[in-house]
Order: C-alpha cells, then structure tokens, then sequence
C-alpha cells in the first residue's frame, strides 16, 4: 500500500502558521495582562518593614540606614555591626515560571557566610497551589552558613541543590539568585576576604608605560618593586605540625631548623622601569615581542632546597606549584605562558637557581594596579602515593610611583549590569541543559519516532496488533518517564506564565530552564501544524497517557465501557473551551485567582505531585479517572482547558494525514463506532479538534477482516480468483476431452 496522499486541510489556507499563532497568542495575552508601572525603589526598603532585624537574625535588634552605594541595610546588634541585609531581586532577575520576581530576604555576615535566607515573596502557581509553602521555605532557610567566598572559588557550584518534585525551575531561580546576589554583596563590601568594589570605587590608576628609569638591586627591593617570600625548614615543619595531621607530622623535613627551605621573589617586570632594570635592554625588548596586547608578565626567583616549579612538571602541562590570585580571580600557569631566563642584568642581586617569566593573559581578569598575591603550594610524601598539602602567600603590591591616577567621569558600578545579569542566567540555564544531556536524548529519541510513525503511518499501522502493543508501550514510557520521573506535564498555566513573562518582559531564560517541558512546547508547535493536537494530547501528555492505560487495564477486568449518544457526546464538547475561557477570563482580572481555578487540571496531582496532596485534589482527580475507566479518555474529551487551548491553533493544521474510503460514514460506520474518543461524525468526517491521532482508525483501514470496505474488495478478489479457477478448470476439460477423441479417432 502506498503512502499517504498529503492534502492540505480544507478551509484553510495559511502560509505561516506558526508565526500566525505566536502573533495572535501574544496579542491576546498582552490584552489579557495589562502592564503594570514599575518602581525604582529598592525591594529592600518595603521588606524590612515587614521582617524584623530578630527574626531575620538572632542577636540582632535593629537595622541601619539604607547603603549610599547599594541596596543593603545593616543588621545591628546596638551599634555592633553583624552583617548586611538584602533582597535577592535587587541584585539579580530573579523573574519566576509566573513571570513575577520571586523574592528571597539574605543577611551575610562580615566573613562572607549566610546568617539567613527566607522567602519573602512570590507568586510562583506550583509553590501556591500544588506544594505547601512551608516545604520551600524550609529549603530556602536551609542555605543558612553557605560559605559565599567557597562558593566564589567553586564558581557558584560549591554546595548541593535540593530539587522539590514539581518545582525544578522555582528552586533554581531561588538558588541562583541567592548565590549570584551573595556574591555581588560579598564583593561589595569586601567580605570574607573578597575583592572590595568600596575600596576600589575611590581613584583608579593605569600603569606609568612611560618611566623607563633604571634602579639597582637594592632600591627595588626597598620600595617594593621586588617582593619576597623566605621559608626556613623550621617553618615548613611547624606549619606542617599545626595541621594536626600524623603522618606529615611522622615525617619532617631533615636538617637544621635555620636551613633556607625556599626564597621566593617576585617582580612584575612587563613595567618598564622594573622589567628594564631586571632584565636588561635586550631581555626586555624580548618580552615586549613575547607580550600581545593586555598582557602582563611576572618574573619569579627562587632558590633554596624546594622548587617552585617542581620536578613533575612536563612539557604541555600545568605548574601546579604556583598560582596568582586577584580577589576571587586565579590564574595558573602552562607552559606556554612560561619562559626561562639565563640571568639578571642588575647589579646587586643574589644568586638564583631559578629564574622563569609567566604571561597573564590579557583575558585572566587581573587588574596589575591592584594588589594580588603569588601562592605558593608546599607538598610533603607520607606515603608511596599519597603527600599532604600546605599554602603560603607571597602579597606584591606596585609601588605607587609607577602609578597614574585616572579621572573617574562616573560613579562606580556596583550591581552587575542587565546584560550581564542575561548571561548568568543563560550560563544557569546552559549548565541545567548539560546536566540532563540523557535525559533531552531520550526525550528526542522519542520525538523522532513518533515523528517517524506519522510519516509512515500506512506502514506503521499495517499489523494490528503490533501496533497495539507499540502504542501501549509508548504511553507507558510517556506516563512513567516525562510524567512521574522528570514532571514533564504541559499545563495550561504554562501559558499563564507566558502571559505573565510577556507583561513584565519577556526573555528565554526562565522557559529553558525545564528543558524537557521547552522541547515539548516547541515540538507541539511544529505538530499543530502537521497533526493538529493529537500529536501532544495522543502520544506525549503524561496524564493522557494514564487515563488510557488505566481504561486497558479496566477493559481486561471487564468494566464495562459506555459510549455516549452522539447527541449529548457532542453537547459536552464545548464544556473544554468554556473552561478555557473561562480562565482567560479570570487572568483579566487576577492571575493568581486564574491559577488557583487553573486547578481544574489534575495534572499536578497525579503526574507532579503523585497524588501526595490535600484530600480534595486527590478526590477530584480520583473521580476523573474512575469516570475514565467507563469513558475513554474522559477528561481529554470533555474537561481539558490545555486540550482546548491545543484545539483552536490546530485546526490551522496544513494537510489531512488519514485516510478515509468514499463509504466511511455512508454507509460504514466501523471506525466511528471504534474511535475511542468518538471524534468521527456519524457522517464519516473526523473532527480535528477531537482527534488525538491514535492512528486507531488507519488500522482498520487496512484490515480485511474488520473494515467493511476491505472485506468487500477482498471478497470480490476471492471471488474473481474463484471464477478464474473454474474457468481455468474448464478449459482443461475442453482441452483433455478434444485430445481424447483425438487419440480415439486415430486408434
């Protein structure tokens, strides 16, 4: 049998669907939530009215005024300064799955920890409705004594995240917007050691590129140009026995207590005045054609019995030994930002066993007018395999008269800009993506063959009862994996948030951040216009899928199964796309009251939350399931406002799939009789806006054992089988009675 004949759908002729729909989608929501004037005010000025400095922080008694340079107020325990109280919103976007901001109240203490974090306010609908509220706060609470600056040297991943079943995006947008915002406070204010935007807002400087003036060994020592870092073996044991740990202690290093262990200098020697004076002409030239633009470089001394390169160092990789470190900045060498150097051209110096040049990239982030430190890493063997660890801090600082002062034309920039703050959350959303890298493949894998069952749907569905039990299987892995697994349940509230989103601004940003829920958002676009909305509600709604699954397992228990007369089957459909309406409605006037209704989809009890819910919900989704155990798919046809939302946009669908007989419907009646939604018309049309693509009607176009029309052609093909048999059979007969008489007359 050949494949489908396309045809486009009759009564419409439409060349862009999809941009038809979005348009008209968004015209109607931007109608349906008006925009609001926004404000300028600080979020923390109206909380702190509501939250106490006690109950945000115990010991705490009052708050101080508001920062002149950021959104901050102090937390005070009389005049004893304890930490800084914040709203996350005013730091970052912390915009939510109901296009609101969801605001988180933290106080830090001054060494960088959290003192508290509560959730002050949001209007997420699955934290409203379908999870208790106490359950998210108890999590947003538990970020209390979060070590901020081990989360800056972690990149933000330093600590584990707690996911709620059913509030994936909410939790991440809490918890990024808590770390990120912690962050740009801590380095605000300098805390825990962090980087001090106050401290730097005051002049900046630019290196003196010009002053070339050459100095001897001791002047440059004096003044700072070159800074130095001697460790004695004493020293090295005693830090060692200070960890407390046995076996570094079990093993010191040998000789006496006074023998240099390490002599360590440092020099920034990409300024002319120091990198001429220690280099030399000729040397310094070569460095200059070593240097791209941007790029800084540091020459490192060192003698003494440890290197601060290292024996295990080879060729391609790291030196482990050594890193610069700028505020919450590192950088660690490679080789290729390494160069040796044969010797010092100034007078004076000591004796060095080594002496090596290091690049800083131009895109490392260090800031040469500001003080960094050199870190240097001390191991010591304690066993075959196994060493210990200890760090010593080597500060430089550029001594102020290479330094020019630059005029600042503007204040500085304390909270990251909204470009910025897009590329966090791009970056959160990225990561988010990479973490679920199998599950997106099955996900895709299950688009591509479902995709591939509906180009191919003749050959797809030519053995009944294979088919059957490739449909079953499907439904089971939609039910179990989208659904309970990863709560990958679409919901009319979706579009509520996008809605939503549109009012306040619409950005990518918080829809990616449930990839399985955007990829099928976006393959029900593409399906609306190839299938209409049979493609999601038939194959890929999780809760569709456990209506007919539950419905098989009744009809193997012989529940009975009533099929509805067409007439007041076809007077309950629209009771969906009043529902619809009706919540459309309702978003004029409150979408926090259209949510709480929006409650009229089970989905979050049954598929979310797993029926983990008040008795109400349970009971009521509990009715629409046993009804469906009597009636197929009973929700889907009568009471689904998602359904109904699918339906309009996907009568734009551009070609009729099925394939039908001029007889479907006058006289046959088969597969209206079969189809388990009744979506065919008695009069054989299949209605778009009811059909879920089972693909259950295709089948029986094919039986010959079922379908009137196949059995007829088959008995016709039978029967002219037949008559050629007889046919032939006589011709035989005629033959071999002409040869017999023939043989007669001779003899």
């Amino acid at each position: 049998m050949n494949s489908p004949t396309l045809k486009p759908a009759s009564g419409y002729i439409l060349k862009t669907p999809l941009v038809f729909f979005t348009a008209l989608l968004s015209s109607l929501l931007l109608f349906a939530f008006p925009v609001s004037a926004q404000t300028n005010s600080p979020e923390i000025l109206r909380f702190i009215q509501q939250v106490t400095a006690s109950d945000l922080v115990e010991g705490a008694t009052s708050y101080g005024p508001l920062d002149t340079s950021a959104p901050v107020v102090p937390v005070l325990n009389g005049e004893e300064l304890l930490g800084y109280a914040f709203i996350t919103s005013d730091f970052v976007g912390t915009t939510g799955y109901s296009g609101k901001p969801i605001h988180v109240m933290v106080a830090i203490d001054l060494e960088g920890k959290l003192l508290r974090a509560e959730l002050v306010k949001h209007s997420e609908p699955i934290v409203l409705i379908g999870i208790p509220d106490a359950k998210i706060k108890a999590l947003t609470a538990s970020y209390s004594g979060l070590d901020i600056v081990a989360e800056v040297a972690a990149g933000g991943e330093g600590h584990d995240l707690n996911i709620i079943s059913g509030a994936t995006v909410t939790i991440m947008i809490i918890d990024d917007s808590i770390v990120r915002s912690s962050i740009k406070v801590a380095r605000i204010f300098g805390l825990g050691g962090l980087s001090s935007q106050i401290a730097n807002s005051g002049p900046t400087y630019e290196l003196d590129m010009q002053n070339a003036n050459i100095a001897d060994w001791m002047t440059l020592s004096g003044d700072g140009s070159v800074r130095r870092l001697t460790l004695d073996v004493g020293q090295i044991n005693t830090a060692f026995a200070e960890t407390g740990d046995e076996k570094a202690m079990a093993r010191p290093d040998p000789g006496p207590d006074d023998d240099t262990y390490i002599d360590m200098q440092v020099a920034l020697v990409s300024l002319p005045a120091i990198g001429l004076s220690l280099l030399g002409e000729a040397e310094f030239s070569n460095l200059q054609e070593w240097l791209e633009e941007g790029e800084q470089a540091i020459l490192v001394m060192g003698r003494g019995r440890y290197s601060f390169k290292g024996s295990g160092y080879v060729r391609g990789g790291v030196f482990d030994r050594i890193q610069l470190i700028q505020g919450d900045t590192s950088v660690r060498f490679r080789d290729k930002q390494h160069r040796r150097l044969g010797g010092l051209a100034i007078e004076g110096a000591p004796t060095f066993t080594e002496l090596d040049l290091f690049k800083i990239p131009a895109d490392a982030g260090v800031d040469p007018t500001q003080p960094w430190r050199l870190q240097l890493l001390v191991q010591r063997s304690v066993g075959a395999i196994e060493k210990r660890f200890i760090t010593f801090n080597l500060g430089y600082k550029v001594p102020p008269q290479f330094l020019l002062p630059l005029a600042s034309d503007s204040a500085p920039v304390l909270v990251d800009s909204i470009s910025d703050d897009s590329a966090a959350r791009t970056a959160l959303w990225q990561r988010i993506w990479r973490d679920k890298k199998i599950e997106i493949g099955i996900l895709v894998v299950m688009l591509t063959i479902l995709t591939g069952v509906f180009f191919f749907q003749v050959q797809a569905t030519r053995h009944a009862r294979a088919f059957y039990w490739f449909r079953m299987g499907f439904l089971v892995v939609t039910l179990v994996f989208l659904g309970w697994s990863q709560n990958a349940q679409l919901s009319i509230v979706n579009l509520m948030a996008l809605g939503a989103s549109i009012n306040s601004g619409f950005t990518w940003d918080t829809f990616l951040l449930d990839p399985l829920v955007f990829i099928l958002w976006v393959s029900v676009a593409v399906t609306l216009l190839f299938w209409g909305r049979g493609g999601y509600c038939g194959w890929l709604c999780p809760f569709g899928a456990l209506q007919e699954l539950t419905n098989q397992i009744a009809r193997f228990f012989k529940v009975p199964q009533w099929t509805l007369p067409w007439g007041l089957h076809e007077r309950l459909w629209p009771v969906k796309y009043i529902i619809f309406l009706g919540l459309f409605g309702l978003t004029m006037v409150s979408i926090s009251l259209a949510e709480h209704f929006a409650e009229v989809e089970p989905f979050k009890t049954t598929i979310i939350l797993k029926f983990a819910r008040a008795w109400p919900f349970v009971l009521f989704a509990t009715i629409v399931l046993g009804a469906g155990l009597f009636i197929e798919r009973f929700y889907c046809r009568y009471l689904c406002p998602l359904g109904a939302a699918l339906a309009m946009p996907g009568r734009m669908r551009m070609f009729d799939w099925l394939k039908r007989y001029k007889e479907c419907g006058s006289p046959c009646q088969t597969c209206a009789n079969d189809c388990f939604v009744q979506a065919i018309h008695p009069t054989g049309e299949i209605n778009p806006n009811e059909c879920l693509s089972c693909l259950n009607c295709q089948v029986l176009y094919q039986d010959d054992n079922r379908c009137p029309v196949r059995i007829m052609k088959k008995k016709k093909r039978e029967k002219l089988a037949q008559s050629t048999a007889h046919s032939g059979a006589a011709m035989d007969r005629m033959i071999n009675n002409s040869t017999t008489k023939k043989e007669t007359k001779n003899v």
